[in-house]
């Protein structure tokens, strides 16, 4: 946890609040991605065969490494049988405000 502070406590001093929730928000992003794959059993490789994107671009997507464009993530969302949903900042926060009570 001590970890976890420390960078929360860096980023604060680092980033902007805009620029936090940028990083907040492709981080969940790409959580989920992962996430859903890996539910699914779905390896980087099988992905690359369902999508025809190739798997090293998949690892770096998956890594934060690179910013995919948004048609690129379009269909790998699609091959895990997902999609975006654009929600105004106000809900969303108030959705994880929920689910730390």
């Amino acid at each position: 946890m001590k970890a976890a502070r420390a960078w929360k406590e860096v980023k604060q001093r680092v980033y902007t609040e805009e620029q936090i929730r940028a990083l907040d928000a492709k981080f969940e992003f790409i959580s989920a991605i992962v996430e859903a794959r890996i539910k699914k059993q779905i390896t980087q490789k099988k992905l690359e065969q369902m999508t025809g994107i190739s798997q090293p671009v998949i690892a770096r997507l998956e890594n934060g490494r690179t910013s995919a464009q948004l048609d690129t993530i379009l269909k790998i969302l699609g091959a895990l049988g997902k999609t975006i949903k654009v929600v105004d900042i106000s809900e969303k926060q108030a959705h994880i405000g929920a689910q730390t009570r």
